[in-house]
Formats: C-alpha cells, sequence, structure tokens
C-alpha cells in the first residue's frame, strides 16, 4: 500500500448565506498523517467530506496525486473512509463487513478471503470473523471499521472523529494503534478531530481550524511553540493569557507591565504579526503553565511577580496550582509543576513570587489592536 498526495485548492462551502468553507488550500503529501483540529463549526467535517465526495464544493478543487476528482462520485475516489458511528453492517459478520468494498470491486472469492483474513489480522481481530457486530465492544467495532476501510488498500484514508465514542483509556490505546498502523503501510491519512490531544499524538501535521478556514497549519511542535494567533494558542495546549501594556526598552530588554506593581522582560516581539511595537501598546501576553514557576516572596529576581497561592490540584505525574497575581485583575494562572517536587508547603493565601520563562512569552495585539 502506497499513500498518494492530496491537494485541495481554494475550496469553499455554502449553504445559502452561509459559509462552512472558505477557500481552504492545502497539500497533503503521500504517506502523511493530517488532521483537521478545530471546534464544532470550525469547517473540518465539511472539509472532509469534500475531499470524500459527500458534499459537492461550491469553489475549488480536489485532487489525489494529478487526478481532478472535484466531481467524482464517492465510489469512485479509491478512499477509505472511517467514521465516528463506525457505520458497520449490522446484519453482515466481521468477515462479510470486512469484505463487502471487494465484493464491489468483484473481487474472486478466494482473493477476497485472503484479504479479509489480512486486513483483520492487522487490527489484531482475526478470530473475531464470525462474530456480528452487535457481538463487539465499541473499540473492536472500530477496529473492523479500519480493516474494512483499509482492505481494498486504498492510497487515501479519511477518518472522521473515529474514537469520539470511545472512553479515554480506550482512545489513547487506539490511537498509538492507528498511528503505528498508518506508518507502516505508507497510506495518507486526513483525520478530523476535535481533540486537541488526539491531534498532537497522532499527526505529521495539524491544520487549525477556525470559521470556515485553515488558521494555521504546521507541526505539533510547532503549532505549540509557536502559535500565530490567540485562537491557536489557547487550542493547542494550555495557555495563560494576561492583558499587558507594552513599556518599551530598557537595561534587560523590552519590557511589559503585567500589573500595577510588576514588570518583566521579554524576548519576542509579536507572534505573526508585522505590527511596530510602541510604549502605552497594549497587547495580550501568552505563556503555558510549564513555562512557569514559584519561588518564596522575594527570591524570584528582579522580574518576578507578586502572587498570592489560590490553589492547589494534584493529578498525578504533575499538579497545578492556580496562583492571583497582585494587583492585577486577571483571572488566576495556572502553573504546572512536577508532583515530584514538594509543595505540600505551600496553601491558600500564602505569598509567592512568579517567575515566566522569559524566551516563552508570547505578544499578541490586544483587543481592539487588531486582535
Amino acid at each position: 500500500m502506497k499513500g498518494e498526495s492530496v491537494t485541495v485548492h481554494r475550496l469553499a462551502k455554502r449553504y445559502g448565506s452561509v459559509t462552512a468553507v472558505e477557500d481552504v488550500s492545502v497539500d497533503v503529501k503521500p504517506g502523511e498523517f493530517l488532521s483537521l483540529l478545530g471546534p464544532s463549526g470550525s469547517g473540518k467535517t465539511t472539509l472532509l467530506m469534500m475531499i470524500a465526495g459527500f458534499e459537492l464544493p461550491t469553489a475549488g478543487l480536489v485532487k489525489i496525486g494529478a487526478t481532478d476528482i472535484t466531481h467524482v462520485a464517492p465510489n469512485k475516489r479509491n478512499v477509505g473512509m472511517v467514521f465516528q458511528k463506525y457505520a458497520l453492517f449490522p446484519h453482515m459478520s466481521v468477515n462479510d463487513n470486512v469484505g463487502f468494498p471487494l465484493r464491489m470491486r468483484k473481487m474472486d472469492r478466494a482473493q477476497i478471503q485472503r484479504r479479509v483474513r489480512e486486513a483483520l489480522a492487522m487490527v489484531q481481530l482475526d478470530a473475531y470473523g464470525s462474530r456480528m457486530p452487535c457481538q463487539l465492544s465499541g473499540g473492536q467495532q472500530q477496529r473492523v471499521a479500519l480493516a474494512r476501510a483499509l482492505v481494498f488498500e486504498p492510497p487515501v484514508l479519511l477518518m472522521d472523529e473515529p474514537l469520539g465514542a470511545l472512553d479515554k483509556k480506550l482512545r489513547e490505546q487506539l490511537q498509538i494503534e492507528i498511528k503505528t498502523l498508518q506508518q507502516r503501510l505508507g497510506v495518507t491519512v486526513i483525520y478530523v478531530t476535535h481533540d486537541q490531544e488526539e491531534a498532537l499524538t497522532m499527526s505529521d501535521r495539524i491544520a487549525v481550524m477556525d470559521s470556515g478556514q485553515i488558521a494555521q497549519i504546521g507541526s505539533p511542535a510547532s503549532l505549540y511553540r509557536a502559535p500565530t494567533s490567540p485562537f491557536v494558542a489557547e487550542f493547542i495546549g494550555k495557555m495563560n493569557f494576561l492583558p499587558v501594556e507594552y513599556l518599551g526598552p530598557a537595561k534587560t530588554g523590552p519590557q511589559i507591565r503585567v500589573s500595577n506593581t510588576s514588570t518583566v522582560s521579554v524576548t519576542r516581539s509579536l507572534n505573526g504579526h508585522d505590527m511596530e511595537l510602541s510604549p502605552g501598546l497594549s497587547l495580550l501576553a501568552a505563556i503555558r503553565p510549564e513555562n512557569i514557576s514559584l519561588t518564596a516572596r522575594g527570591a524570584g529576581g528582579q522580574d518576578a511577580i507578586a502572587g498570592t497561592v489560590y490553589t492547589s490540584i494534584f493529578l498525578g505525574t504533575h499538579q497545578i496550582l492556580l496562583v492571583n497575581i497582585d494587583g492585577s485583575s486577571s483571572p488566576p494562572l495556572h502553573i504546572q509543576m512536577p508532583a515530584s517536587r514538594d509543595l505540600s508547603a505551600l496553601a491558600r493565601g500564602d505569598a509567592v513570587d512568579i517567575v515566566f520563562q522569559t524566551s516563552a512569552i508570547h505578544l499578541f495585539p490586544g483587543r481592539g489592536d487588531g486582535q
């Protein structure tokens, strides 16, 4: 099985006055795992359905390899499809469900039996061929749906929130299994999800969608480390946001005012913007919970921010502390600390110094300044 490239060029879908997808272009490389990530209503499923052929675009084109398939019927596109609801035939056995695409292609019986055995072995269900779908768990049914989508060896596999109905532990297990299988087979995958952890775990690249458009596309690491908008910064991982004032250059570098009493040095310019920074400009600062640390009051150095512990949450591998910035009306900062560090001495109301990793502070235009 060899993956093919998928090209989407200026694709749009409108339903009367409602625009679901607007001017989307993306090139998916052969064998790549691309996730379409976004909230409900962002256009990700509509985009996938246009690639699959279940929705006709209002404008634009879709190509697999060098072939324009924009107006080709879904059953003629030679792509595999896995849905959230499995879409198995309840009156057919597992063997018959998996063999269905091959019967539609009029393969001979011996070849169908061989392909079905191989496909079920691939998803670790080779002993379940005679069972009916109602005799399987949700995870097993989704494996059958995956085997059926792969049995005819399509170059492209489309997946629409396929793990959304499963519990967390099973979902995490299948994420690894699907990614491992995809890498072994070399098939190109376009995968729709609203779960950012799922996208980060499985993808070579992620296209973050917002209001029918791609807000940013890149590797999981690049989106996490260098978001170009507050929307992407918030949707990929956890992020603290603070309204700040740009104060201009100082001896230790450019400064921002975080509260009535605290300023912090920054090393970045505006993320994804060319706007010139000038003193007095309102900005939005963003920093991840793991890029903040706490020390005793007075021990944090000149860039320390005075704060007060609000509460702490133990999460096994790490702890989350909620800390208010003194002199600021912003919501409490979420600060992630290793569980191995003894934080039992910190209690609600304790005075602390908050220390930002200055190279990890992202700056965006403030509200009313182009955001």
